[in-house]
């Protein structure tokens, strides 16, 4: 499946993408309504720019509200260099070579977002396995990312069979003394490094963060 690239840019610079579009390895959608842009970014894997946007205030606003999408900037002489963007490319540029900066950008923005969990005010590293805040961090198991992860993502007390079925699979050595001993464990990690014992709540229903 494609990745789709949401662009703001003036008619000629989109017309000029139009001409291409059949070589290129990803999607084009072309924003042209404020009103659908929350619905339209959240489909996008990222924003490619044409400089010369920037001069109209309500395309900035809009475009520097983005964080959580890698932005590529054409670069041309409206440059402003107050601007949010994590690239830039300046024109003319070989198609092949296009593709890939594009490609590139959006793949490795999603490398670090899966390698990296950002939970409070931690930052949970899946690639070093570790748990860092500020400049304080202690090395985890994987097993300990696994647990952290999923009563994350799940925003409310997960109980331990939920843990058990979905971490351990309900293998034969593992039982609910297994969740209290890795939860037991990892709580004397963090209150040792950090000094924070409401990292893990237990509640009556389960564990959460």
């Amino acid at each position: 499946m494609k990745n789709t690239l949401l662009v703001f840019g003036t008619q000629n610079f989109n017309n000029s993408l139009i001409e291409i579009k059949e070589y290129l390895d990803f999607s084009l959608v072309f924003f042209n309504d404020d009103t659908l842009f929350n619905y339209t970014i959240s489909n996008a894997n990222a924003l490619l720019i044409d400089s010369e946007v920037y001069t109209n205030n309500r395309n900035l606003t809009l475009i520097n509200s983005v964080s959580n999408k890698p932005i590529l900037l054409i670069e041309n002489k409206a440059f402003i260099k107050k601007s949010n963007y994590t690239d830039k490319i300046t024109f003319p540029l070989m198609l092949l070579d296009f593709n890939s900066r594009i490609v590139n950008l959006i793949t490795s923005k999603k490398f670090n977002q899966n390698s990296s969990i950002k939970i409070k005010e931690y930052i949970i590293d899946k690639n070093e396995k570790k748990l860092i805040k500020g400049k304080l961090s202690v090395t985890i198991t994987e097993r300990e990312i696994q647990l952290i992860e999923l009563l994350f993502n799940e925003k409310k007390p997960v109980s331990k069979n939920s843990l058990l079925k979905k971490i351990w699979k309900y293998s034969e050595d593992a039982d609910t003394h297994t969740i209290e001993t890795h939860i037991h464990r990892l709580r004397k990690k963090i209150l040792s490094k950090f000094n924070d014992e409401n990292f893990i709540i237990n509640f009556k229903a389960g564990y959460s963060v």
